[in-house]
């Protein structure tokens, strides 16, 4: 083996760990998204874009660095209920829910219950 050969293979093998560290550090986040309202309305979906493009401009690019996961109640409040459990259960980096009940439903997931807290 040449000395240049040796050299890059060295130096080729120092950098590997710091491009391995690197690659680690950048995970996919998380955020979760509950909407009472149905697939077809079109001022949730335009709310759901308008998220999505927010992200992109900070950089969040789905499918890249962030995943959204998105659920609609229809105004169901069993749905709601269901969809909050299972948005709390997916330990999202964040939550965003539309309007005053499904922030309730996340919350009441989100906190755990009186009768389980130290007297």
């Amino acid at each position: 083996m040449r000395r240049r050969e040796f050299i890059t293979l060295l130096g080729g093998a120092a950098a590997w760990p710091l491009a391995v560290r690197a690659q680690q550090r950048e995970r996919t986040r998380r955020v979760g998204v509950l909407i009472s309202a149905t697939g077809d309305d079109t001022q949730m979906r335009r709310h759901i874009e308008a998220l999505q493009e927010g992200l992109r401009d900070l950089g969040w690019v789905e499918g890249s660095n962030v995943q959204i996961d998105t659920r609609l109640s229809a105004d169901d409040p069993g749905r709601l209920k269901t969809y909050a459990a299972e948005l709390v259960a997916l330990r999202p980096d964040a939550l965003v829910a539309s309007g005053p009940t499904p922030v309730l439903a996340l919350q009441r997931e989100r906190t755990p219950s009186r009768s389980s807290s130290p007297k």
